[in-house]
């Protein structure tokens, strides 16, 4: 990006060009001038990749108040009920707000088409282009950001530092593509740089979803919150050399069926749900169908459509479909071989329900926030509806707040080069060891010995990062790979100090639940020991 046609100030800073961010560029615009920064294209976010859709209770009081209950269940026993509350009551506005804005969800005879997905209680999942809800939602957003003379679009830009001054967050630092640093003013910067997917060796995230913001969180002295909750997604595509390419919620939604390698049905072993049941369920059930009692010696699980003979599968899931048809396999006629892969965090930087974190002027929204919304296991196509309501609410709060406070103190411009000599292979490897060791050692399932044998692999990459002399300010590789490591190490710490299993969480070692640990969130800060909180009344201090 060309730096030279913007002020080096800003009202607001927007990370990410997810549906969070985007959703709160839309109201600041209202109120000053914004800066939008995203790694790659303003298209290339989690949000454009979501196939599921987006849930939502349209259907009046009895349908909101269902909505609450099935996230509340699917989160065993860790919603901040406050924060599910929000949730449902306020996205039908912010859904007609979207479709406003010129999103433009599927329907029927002039109504909006609703399907229902696992453990949700009623159709209420809204789609766009069958399995393309998430492109048409970021296509809507981009646009309406890109039509507003106060909204700018800082694109293949990375942040890596904020700027702390009197306890606050005053500026941002920016890694071009040149390698060119600049520092930009502002009176709020908002997180809205989604998850982390990345740290692990499988997952449906995009090559962007690296940690980013979290990692900035913390340097900024924020606190993470519940980072043992990594919710790996049940059916991502399993084929040797292919993408984990996620095939939708939906699939099971529509009537897919679950079978091992002898061709059973299994899902009744394990929930009276089936092939609905939460998230976590399935994926430790597929686990357990592939691995049985020999971890050594995998077998194949699949899904099952082949009975579904009365829908018409390639129009419902024209993407799913064009992406099997590459690899020589169509959803009416094959079994399509699925597996377990790191798919959204319920944690992140801990926030109230208006996006404010520990850290005056830094907000966060979406999936990098941790407001207890989704507990210890997120309810299906939960996590865009999350991103509406909570971009939304947060900028409202900025713009409360930026009316409270004192002007900007005095802060250097700065623009440099960056003196980066890094190894481009040297990066690489670290990361791909860093990435496989998170699967093997705070995957699906885990142990206190699989996660020390976590933080030791961690310690030794820790001295290898700082022997190469490896920053956050040098490439964008360099920042992404030691963002990668800081969060990363709070998985690892969060996961081990929970000595209990609770929803995406599962510990072999403690298989049990224990009320010792019910709405108990853990809390990770940059410098000292995992401690555990309640998040009633969720006053940030």
């Amino acid at each position: 990006m060309d730096f030279s046609g913007f002020p080096t100030d800003v009202d607001f800073v927007i990370l990410g060009a997810g549906i969070a961010g985007l959703r709160a560029a839309i109201t600041l615009a209202e109120h000053g001038s914004i800066l939008v920064v995203t790694k790659e294209a303003a298209t290339e976010s989690n949000t454009h990749y979501a196939q599921g859709g987006i849930a939502v209770a349209m259907s009046g009081d009895a349908d909101v108040s269902l909505h609450l209950d099935d996230t509340v269940l699917a989160g065993d026993g860790l919603v901040h009920r406050p924060a599910a509350e929000v949730l449902v009551a306020e996205g039908p506005m912010r859904v007609h707000e979207l479709i406003d804005l010129g999103a433009a969800f599927d329907t029927h005879d002039g109504k909006l088409t609703r399907t229902r997905e696992a453990a949700h209680s009623l159709p209420r999942i809204l789609h766009a282009n069958g399995d393309a809800t998430g492109a048409e939602i970021s296509r809507a957003l981009v646009a309406a950001a890109r039509k507003h003379p106060h909204i700018h679009f800082a694109e293949w830009t990375a942040a890596t530092h904020l700027v702390v001054d009197s306890c606050r967050v005053v500026a941002v630092d920016l890694l071009d593509q040149d390698r060119q640093i600049h520092r930009v003013v502002a009176r709020s910067v908002l997180l809205a740089t989604g998850g982390a997917g990345q740290v692990y060796s499988d997952t449906t995230n995009p090559a962007v979803a690296t940690g980013d913001g979290l990692a900035l969180a913390l340097d900024a002295g924020a606190e993470l919150a519940d980072m043992e909750f990594y919710q790996f997604h049940p059916t991502a595509f399993n084929l040797a050399g292919a993408p984990r390419f996620l095939l939708s919620e939906a699939l099971r939604g529509e009537g897919a069926r679950l079978v091992n390698h002898r061709g059973e049905r299994f899902m009744e072993r394990y929930h009276p749900m089936i092939e609905l049941a939460p998230r976590d369920i399935v994926a430790r059930a597929i686990t357990r169908e592939a691995f049985g009692d020999s971890p050594d010696q995998s077998h194949p699980v699949f899904l099952d459509m082949r009975h579904l003979a009365g829908v018409d599968l390639h129009a419902r899931f024209p993407g799913i479909s064009r992406f099997l048809a590459a690899h020589h396999l169509d959803l009416r006629r094959d079994l399509i071989p699925v597996r377990p892969a790191a798919h959204y965090l319920m944690g992140g930087v801990r926030t109230d329900l208006d996006g404010r974190t520990t850290v005056a002027g830094l907000y966060a929204a979406g999936e990098v926030a941790a407001t207890g919304v989704h507990g210890a296991n997120r309810l299906a196509s939960n996590s865009l509806l999350e991103g509406l309501v909570f971009g939304a609410r947060a900028a409202e709060a900025i713009v409360k707040d930026a009316l409270s406070k004192p002007a900007i103190p005095g802060i250097a411009s700065r623009n440099a080069q960056s003196q980066s000599s890094l190894n481009f292979d040297q990066v690489e490897s670290a990361i791909t060891v860093l990435r496989e060791t998170m699967w093997r050692c705070a995957g699906l399932l885990r142990d206190a010995e699989s996660l020390e044998r976590g933080l030791h692999v961690h310690k030794k990459l820790s001295a290898q990062f700082e022997a190469m002399k490896m920053s956050r300010q040098g490439t964008r590789r360099g920042s992404e790979a030691c963002a990668m490591l800081r969060v990363s190490h709070a998985i690892l710490l969060s996961a081990l100090a929970r000595e209990e299993s609770r929803g995406a969480h599962f510990r072999n070692d403690f298989p049990a639940k224990h009320d010792d640990y019910s709405l108990l969130h853990s809390i990770y800060r940059a410098d000292g020991p995992v401690v555990f909180q309640s998040f009633a009344g969720n006053e940030l201090s």
